[in-house]
């Protein structure tokens, strides 16, 4: 797969930490020119980081223009919500659901419209609960699978630009704790137990994902699980 990205520019909203940092490495390697936004400003060295935080839509236009013209956009923000049931659902945790991982998402397409290459891909990230059901998973399970939803509407609007949703399993990030921390040692070891492959993901795994969405030129409203088979 060497060079499959020379000279395209790919931004990665997300791009500090996890799958996105981990994305952005791969796109660099890959001979891509990357911007990488997030909301404290860093990313992989060799990367053009812009600080944005996705709920400022001023920001988010500002940071898509000094991109410039973009082959590849990915976005993979989402908000730290952990499992609450219904009856301790807030209001607030519900906006920030929504706006952080869908609402925020689709503002990022739509004001990237004026810098999308003829043939740009925009890749979206929703999560396995979209379609795994579950105490405590409501507000989690109802946004990914809005935002599944939302990424093939937007490959029948924007075509023949392409548009894909990769819907990760679970995934050894910071998502589940500080590295070392004993909370996430054993998150890892329960989940990695059930799961057919018998582990959880890496963020490495997951950036291959992103990178067949950016290159395959045959694939649009996809949605690709990249579970560990977490959804048999």
């Amino acid at each position: 797969m060497a060079g499959v990205l020379k000279g395209k520019t790919v931004v990665v909203f997300g791009a500090s930490n996890g799958i996105g940092a981990a994305l952005a490495e791969l796109a660099l390697a890959e001979g891509a020119t990357v911007v990488a936004i997030s909301r404290s400003g860093t990313g992989p060295e060799g990367s053009k980081s812009i600080a944005a935080d996705v709920a400022d839509h001023q920001a988010l236009a500002s940071a898509l223009e000094a991109a410039g013209v973009i082959d590849h956009l990915i976005y993979t923000v989402g908000a730290r919500l952990g499992s609450p049931a219904l009856v301790d659902l807030s209001d607030e945790i519900l906006r920030l659901a929504f706006e952080t991982k869908l609402f925020s998402a689709v503002q990022a397409v739509r004001l990237s419209l004026p810098y999308l290459s003829p043939d740009a891909s925009i890749t979206l990230t929703s999560g396995q609960v979209s379609r795994k059901y579950g105490v405590g998973s409501l507000v989690k399970g109802a946004v990914n699978a809005a935002v599944d939803a939302a990424g093939r509407h937007l490959a029948k609007e924007l075509a023949p630009r392409r548009v894909n949703v990769v819907s990760p399993g679970v995934v050894d990030t910071s998502l589940w704790g500080e590295a070392g921390s004993e909370g996430r040692a054993a998150t890892i070891a329960r989940v990695s137990g059930v799961l057919p492959v018998k582990r959880v993901g890496a963020p490495a795994e997951l950036a291959q994902a992103y990178v067949f969405a950016m290159t395959n030129g045959f694939v649009t409203g996809a949605l690709i699980d990249v579970d560990g088979g977490g959804l048999l």
